[in-house]
Parts: C-alpha cells; sequence; structure tokens
C-alpha cells in the first residue's frame, strides 16, 4: 500500500543571518540544561506536559511506527512504588552488581541508590519502546529501529521540557522489568527509560562540568 504525498508546506527558509542567529540562540537555550537530582513538589499544569509529549511524538522514526509509549505518572502511591522498586534494583547495583571501574566514575557526581526524587517531583514520565504492536485483529506488526527511534523521541521530550521551563533528570535502574508490572503494561514494551520532570528545588546544586570542544565531539570531511 502506498502512502499519499502532500506539498511540503510547514518548511520555512530563514535568510543566512537569522539561521546563525537562531542557531546560535538554541545553542545558548540548550547550553542552560542540566540535569537535576533535586526537585521542588510544586505543581506543573498538565498541559504543558502534554504538549512536550507531543512534540516528543513528532520525532523521526523507522517506517513511521511511531515505536514508544509514554507513561505520565502524577499519582503519589503509585510513584512511591516506584521509588521502592528502583531503590531496591539500586542497592544491588551499588553494593556488587556495578563493576568497580563503573563506581569509581560515578563517585564524582555523588549519587547513591537513595532516590526521593521519584516521590518529590510532580511527574514521572515512563518511555516504553514497543518492538511491536498489538493490532485490532490480534496479529503482529514489526516495528522497525526501535532504539534509535525512542532514542530520538526522548532527546526531543527532554528538550522540550527545557524549552517550557521545567528541569529534568535521566534515570535507568536495571533491570526496569518493575515498571511493567507497577504501571501494568503489556510485554511487547520494555521500559527505555524513567524520566522525572518538574521545577528544580529553590537550593538545587548541580556539579561544576564541562561539555567537550567542537573539535574533540566533531570532523568535518571537506
Amino acid at each position: 500500500m502506498s502512502i499519499r504525498l502532500m506539498p511540503l508546506e510547514d518548511y520555512r527558509e530563514y535568510s543566512v543571518r537569522d539561521m546563525r542567529a537562531r542557531a546560535r540562540a538554541f545553542r545558548e537555550e540548550v547550553r542552560r540544561r542540566r540535569t537535576v537530582r533535586d526537585f521542588s513538589p510544586r505543581p506543573v499544569p498538565r498541559g504543558i506536559i502534554e504538549d512536550c509529549l507531543l512534540a516528543a511524538g513528532s520525532a523521526p522514526n523507522g517506517a513511521n511506527h511511531q515505536p514508544w509509549h509514554f507513561v505520565v505518572v502524577s499519582d503519589p502511591a503509585v510513584k512511591t512504588q516506584i521509588r521502592e522498586a528502583a531503590e531496591e534494583e539500586e542497592r544491588a547495583f551499588y553494593r556488587g552488581r556495578a563493576p568497580d571501574e563503573w563506581l569509581r566514575a560515578l563517585a564524582p557526581l555523588g549519587t547513591d541508590e537513595h532516590k526521593p526524587f521519584l516521590e518529590i517531583a510532580p511527574y514521572l514520565i515512563v518511555i516504553f519502546a514497543e518492538s511491536y504492536a498489538l493490532l485490532p485483529d490480534g496479529s503482529r506488526r514489526k516495528n522497525y529501529y526501535v532504539t534509535e527511534s525512542v532514542g530520538i523521541a526522548t532527546g526531543l521530550l527532554i528538550t522540550a521540557l527545557h524549552h517550557a521551563g521545567l528541569a529534568s533528570l535521566t534515570h535507568t535502574p536495571s533491570p526496569m522489568g518493575f515498571l511493567n508490572r507497577i504501571l501494568g503494561r503489556p510485554k511487547n514494551e520494555r521500559p527505555f527509560l524513567l524520566l522525572v520532570a518538574g521545577y528544580p528545588a529553590d537550593d538545587a546544586r548541580v556539579p561544576v562540568i564541562g561539555k567537550k570542544s567542537l573539535r574533540e565531539i566533531a570532523t568535518f570531511s571537506e
């Protein structure tokens, strides 16, 4: 079955001068983004989260199958369940499962198995990757480039939250199968990432770190 094509109507072309200004402004905007572990319990209007999710859902993906599902958790009781299960996995990680090299790499950041932000922040957004789709007739449809597609959507979501004025934290306790159980998600979905979202606490602190230079992250083959 062929897909219907339409003219590209929403593309906007800018002058080179405007392009440079927009690229520089966006660069400065995203450079302000920091991963935050100290959150405020201040409520965030649901509509803001909805718009950010719709932005994430616009991500390019394999065969336009859009192999992602976002579960937004604000119920305090469910957040408590997630924190308890995540901390159980994290205790096993920090107390024996993690290689010494990994623990040494994490040591400067001061992270440990305690994850109070999972209860304090107003929203937890659990991102699931769909390895295949379940169709109405009970059959399965394979999804393509699932990890790449969901990764791009997640990046857009993090950027959208930052652009809206919120802070976020990527959290990946391993394994994350408990999220399927707590949130009642089907077997064709695997937890990809747990994203904490909300306002930073008034006394939030972040590590003093740097980012690699352009020369270190990019090569121009000319």
